[in-house]
């Protein structure tokens, strides 16, 4: 007698999921806090592309990574703000049981627009390929005499008041200022200039980035 082998259930996709201990609600689409397996790193920021349920009923979710200035191939730079992060191409499948609660990624000009930056408000302007170090756009508006592109963190009103040899107050104070090295005040925000990164070639790319490994 030929016995057939028995074929597992498939998996079937969920609409959302509800994260342990929690009254929140993850759907596809939502910036999630994944625990990390190092306790005293800060949580990892992904997007949920998609939930599932395998026939045991467990959750597992397929994300795209967020990144930190500090985990890119070039490091975190002067204008990189303190809740930046870069939208990556790094996909990965992990247990819904990791992720610890939703935050929200802002677009950079809504971020700055924000009144009171909590703690799960990150913003993103960036797009960043792990494997090369490359960014999406390659080019972004730079500003003062510095040639930096703006730092939400910084107090700027044409330009960084420390560029200048100002104090913040003494900055705050003024009604009006043109920089001796300007020829008009619309020199003081330049043109497009290049997006200051180091050049890849200078840093070795691995060819992907590794599974983040997850507390589970």
């Amino acid at each position: 007698m030929q016995l057939m082998a028995k074929t597992k259930p498939g998996k079937k996709d969920l609409d959302s999921y509800s994260i342990k201990g929690t009254n929140k609600v993850v759907k596809v689409g939502d910036c999630v806090l994944m625990r990390p397996a190092e306790s005293e790193k800060p949580p990892y920021v992904a997007r949920v592309e998609k939930i599932e349920a395998d026939h045991r009923n467990n959750v597992r979710v397929r994300v795209r990574w967020y990144y930190r200035p500090e985990e890119s191939i070039g490091g975190r730079r002067q204008f990189h703000g303190a809740k930046e992060l870069f939208l990556s191409d790094h996909y990965d499948v992990q247990s819904a049981h990791t992720i610890e609660g939703k935050c929200t990624v802002h677009s950079f000009k809504n971020y700055t627009k924000l009144e009171n930056v909590g703690a799960e408000d990150y913003f993103c302007r960036f797009e960043y390929k792990a494997a090369t170090g490359g960014f999406t756009p390659d080019r972004v508006a730079v500003y003062c005499k510095c040639e930096m592109p703006y730092n939400p963190d910084d107090l700027m009103v044409q330009f960084h008041p420390s560029c200048m040899g100002m104090t913040i107050e003494q900055a705050k104070k003024l009604d009006h200022f043109l920089c001796s090295d300007c020829v008009s005040e619309n020199d003081a925000k330049r043109s497009m200039n290049g997006f200051p990164t180091s050049p890849v070639s200078e840093a070795k790319a691995e060819p992907k980035r590794r599974k983040r490994v997850i507390s589970e």
